[in-house]
Order: structure tokens, then sequence, then C-alpha cells
């Protein structure tokens, strides 16, 4: 029997939740060379590929987001629950993170006073723009201005471009396109070609529309995947061809597209193999979410405390403290609030609801 991808949109046991650790670990071990050494640093893959391994971590996390998500939205007994459902993914785990950050580690490495500090309007508006992710500010008054590279939140950007696709998502399931997956996906895919092809846009909202191509383009193809789940073969037949072609176009103009389809294949196909003891995993947790928030600031502050270092000795100190602070985060404050949220039990750790 023909393997496709229908298994991984059905809830069954599979790898996402250890995929989605893995690549939130590279996306700590891609920072460290910036945070490190200053931001005209590359690490070693994008040096040789024009990929670093954060972006490439980045294409994971969205073809895993647009799989799910849109599983999400079709068990959703209404457009509300699918909306709660989403805000209690991002957001619990969000603002205690962005809190402790602008209030417990600003005040500490500022170069301004506590007082001062937490009397600066910046101060503020950085944490409610932030928990918000209406107005990012990836700095804080006096923090880490010693540093290499002084930005304190530099992760966050994704987050507002992922809310942007969940809304996209909504909007398409609640006009019924869903459910006519050929003509969404081939009118989606000339869209966002349209869109890689447009000059620089200058107005109001030019960002938000670009971020759906870049770096959109994988969740769209995640939603393609879960959209024709039963049709699309699992393979390693198709999934090594389209690490040949990504190869190939590497450093042409075709190297985002054909490494995003490349990567997002992989990622769905290496979800559903069957890996035996791997799959007690599951029943840690799903931390990735909190390495992801938590990694930049602690990495920023290890090198504020002990001053030069290198990569590696970043990547090395930073980890414990940010898998323990993902853990802190998952298990007191991202699933009490899903079971709060959503009114009842969770499904485990690797379903559709818990896509961020």
């Amino acid at each position: 029997m023909r393997q496709s991808f229908a298994p991984l949109a059905a809830g069954q046991n599979n790898n996402l939740n250890l995929i989605r650790l893995i690549a939130a670990s590279c996306v700590l071990v891609s920072h460290a060379w910036p945070i490190s050494l200053g931001p005209g640093a590359l690490e070693p893959l994008e040096a040789a590929t024009g990929f670093s391994l954060g972006a490439l971590a980045v294409f994971v996390f969205f073809a895993i987001s647009g799989f799910l998500i849109s599983a999400s939205f079709e068990r959703s007994s209404s457009p509300w629950r699918y909306v709660r459902a989403r805000v209690a993914r991002i957001y619990p785990g969000l603002i205690v993170s962005i809190s402790l950050v602008t209030f417990v580690i600003g005040p500490i490495f500022s170069r301004l006073s506590p007082a001062d500090y937490l009397a600066s309007v910046e101060t503020w508006l950085a944490w409610l723009g932030n928990v918000s992710l209406v107005r990012l500010d990836y700095n804080l008054p006096g923090v880490f201005e010693g540093n290499p590279y002084p930005t304190v939140q530099g992760s966050l950007w994704t987050l507002p471009v992922e809310i942007r696709l969940y809304v996209v998502v909504a909007l398409l399931g609640v006009l019924g396109l869903m459910r006519k997956p050929l003509l969404l996906m081939t009118a989606v895919l000339v869209g966002l070609a349209g869109l890689s092809q447009a000059p620089a846009f200058d107005f109001p909202g030019a960002y938000a529309l670009r971020s759906l191509w870049y770096p959109g383009l994988p969740f769209f193809l995640g939603m393609g995947a879960y959209l024709m789940r039963a049709r699309i073969p699992a393979s390693p037949v198709v999934a090594l061809p389209l690490a040949v072609l990504a190869a190939i176009s590497m450093h042409g103009p075709l190297a985002y597209p054909s490494m995003a389809l490349a990567v997002s294949y992989a990622t769905l196909w290496l979800a559903g193999l069957p890996s035996g003891r791997l799959r007690e995993f599951n029943r840690v947790g799903d931390y990735s979410y909190g390495i992801y928030i938590y990694a930049f600031p602690v990495q920023g502050m290890v090198v504020a405390l002990l001053g030069e270092m290198g990569p590696l000795s970043n990547i090395a100190l930073a980890t414990p403290i940010t898998v323990a602070l993902a853990m802190l985060s998952w298990h007191w404050v991202e699933r009490p609030a899903m079971k709060i949220l959503r009114r009842g039990q969770i499904p485990q750790a690797n379903s559709a609801s818990q896509a961020p």
C-alpha cells in the first residue's frame, strides 16, 4: 500500500515533536555566530550554501505549521474555537517570556539604573509591542549594549508572520476554498510567484504582504500537503530528487523556492517514518516553542556575563539554561494555559492543535 501524508493528519503518534525540538535547537546554534561575533558573522552552513541553519529550521517550522494549522481549522467546530486555540498556543508562553526578559533580565543588564530603566517609556512600549506582536522592538534601553550583537529579542520576527498566516487560513476556510485544494493551491502559488517578482513595496503593510512569500512559502506547501494528503506520496523516492534540485539551484534564482520545497517535503516525510523508541519522546512535552522564544535573550545574557567568547562556547553555555526555561514554560505556562483556554484536556504534544 502506498504511504501518503494522510496518517500524519490523523493525529497518530509521529515524529513532529522531536523534529520541532531539533529545529528550535538549530535556531539557537545558528544565532550563536552573530551573537558571539557580531552581525557580520556567517555560520559555516550559510557561508557554503547561502542558507543558515536557522533559516532552514524556520522552513521546518512553517511547513509543519501549514500542515497542522490547516488540520486544526478543519477540525474546529467554529472559527472562534480556531482563534481561541491559536491564541492559547502563542500568547501565554510569549507573554511570560517577554515579561521575564523585559522586567528581570532587562534591569540587571541595562546600563541604566533599575529605576531609570523601569521609568523609561521605551521599556514599556517594547514590552507592550512584543507581547502583542503588533509592533516588535528587538532592543531594550541600555541592555546588552556592550555585546557584539546588542539585539535582545532577535527571534520574534517570525511570530507576527505566523499570526498573519493563521488569519489567511481562517479566511480561506470561511470562504470554503479549502474544499477545492487544487484550485486553491494553484492560485496561491501563482500569487506567491507574483509577490516574489514584484519590486520593493513601500506602503503601510508592505512587509506583511512580502512575508506571505518569505518565509510563508513553506507554510503554504505544508497546507497543500495537508489538503491533498491522500494524493501525495510520502516517500524517499520523492524526497531525494527534491534535495538534488535544491542543491543544484542553491546559488541561483530558484534557490529559495527549491530549498523551501525540499525542506518542507522532507520534514513531513520524516515526521511519519516509524522510529521505534524515539516516539517515546512524545511523552516528555513540547519544548520547542520555549527554546525558540528564550534562546536569543539567554545567549545574549551569557555574552554579557562572561564577555568575549566563540560560538561553540555560547552554544554550550546557553543551551542548558534555555532548555530549563523551556521545560518550565511548557509544564507551568503553555500546557496549563492551553488546558484552561480550550476548556478541556488538550491532545498529545505532537497533535495538530499544538502547532505554533
